[in-house]
């Protein structure tokens, strides 16, 4: 099969086309054909090594974490799957791959394909929602009636975020360029920042949860929007120590986590609010809630651009570029 791999880990250099065996099926996986894969800033940060202490990868590894297929073969021990069956999925860290022709999954990760979306637009959910689920829903316990402000609203986490906190009943904030305005309040957000004119700490107060896309700054700015005991989840950093023992990484690794968290979490302790990390994981489970939300009309995936898989290199670099409104999808089949 057809692939996009990288041999080392690099900032310059491009994916390489490459052809590689059709993974194996183990007992519990399935085998999916590739019909679309999402990309994320996820797979950027895989391919320049920024991850590598917390996801050693053994080079070279095929990169894509977020799937939509057709079903194509079962392991024996599999129960929810059958050949034919349409599925989407944001695999297991380890098991990545989705740049590519087909895909051995395990069937704990995957769901059923929403059956009102395209190929196209469920490659674009997994990761993303899973994040937004994850956030507001097991860190944040956001309830009805609660403040949120959801930063960087256009973008993939963003659009799916203000979705489910406006289902969950909080009242949504969010930051971004003024000419998104309308998108996003068609999306649900209620208070809307121009991030490039206006300083979202001096416009909100006394919020239950922020979520935090930004860096470190805008996060420590964050924490000045939040009420006591509120709280500020971070998906992109600083990591703290529990990712550490969550992954089951080396002892060392725990010590540079804590190392680097300790301004945030020294901060909003002096503030008497929470801070955590959240690194998503692979979850079929929850993908299987989201489906449900998005056959209700609950959930509507935001696609920005549609790549073929011949210019996936141009797909990641326009995900680099943090221009996307919403996901990048890239059509395999």
């Amino acid at each position: 099969m057809k692939a996009f791999a990288i041999k080392k880990y690099s900032k310059k250099d491009m994916l390489q086309l490459v052809d590689v065996p059709i993974p194996d099926v183990k007992d519990n996986d399935i085998l999916v054909e590739i019909h679309a894969s999402g990309l994320n800033l996820l797979d950027s940060k895989i391919k320049t090594g920024e991850f590598k202490l917390i996801l050693p990868y053994k080079l070279p590894i095929i990169l894509g974490h977020d799937v939509a297929g057709a079903v194509i073969k079962v392991g024996k021990n599999v129960t929810k799957f059958k050949v034919g069956d349409e599925v989407y999925s944001r695999v297991s860290d380890f098991r990545i791959g989705t740049l590519a022709e087909f895909i051995a999954i395990d069937e704990k990760d995957v769901a059923m394909k929403p059956k009102n979306i395209s190929m196209e637009e469920a490659a674009s959910i997994p990761l993303v929602a899973l994040t937004a689920w994850q956030a507001l829903i097991e860190k944040g316990d956001l309830k009805k009636g609660q403040k949120i402000f959801i930063q960087a609203g256009s973008g993939g986490v963003g659009t799916i975020a203000i979705q489910l906190a406006k289902h969950l009943g909080a009242t949504v904030a969010t930051t971004a360029s003024e000419k998104s305005f309308e998108f996003l309040k068609n999306l649900g957000a209620d208070v809307l920042i121009d991030y490039k004119t206006q300083d979202f700490e001096s416009l909100l107060k006394d919020y239950d949860l922020v979520l935090n896309s930004q860096d470190t700054k805008t996060l420590e700015k964050s924490l000045n929007v939040l009420k006591t005991e509120g709280k500020a989840i971070s998906i992109s950093g600083p990591p703290t120590a529990d990712l550490a023992i969550e992954r089951g990484a080396p002892w060392f690794v725990k010590i540079i986590l804590n190392l680097i968290s300790t301004g945030i979490r020294k901060k909003a302790k002096k503030q008497n609010v929470g801070y955590e990390f959240l690194f998503m994981r692979a979850e079929g489970k929850q993908l299987s809630q989201i489906t449900k939300l998005i056959e209700s009309n609950i959930i509507k995936p935001v696609v920005d651009k549609v790549f073929p898989f011949e210019k996936t290199n141009e797909a990641l670099a326009y995900v680099e570029s943090g221009r996307a409104k919403g996901k990048v999808v890239v059509k395999v089949k």
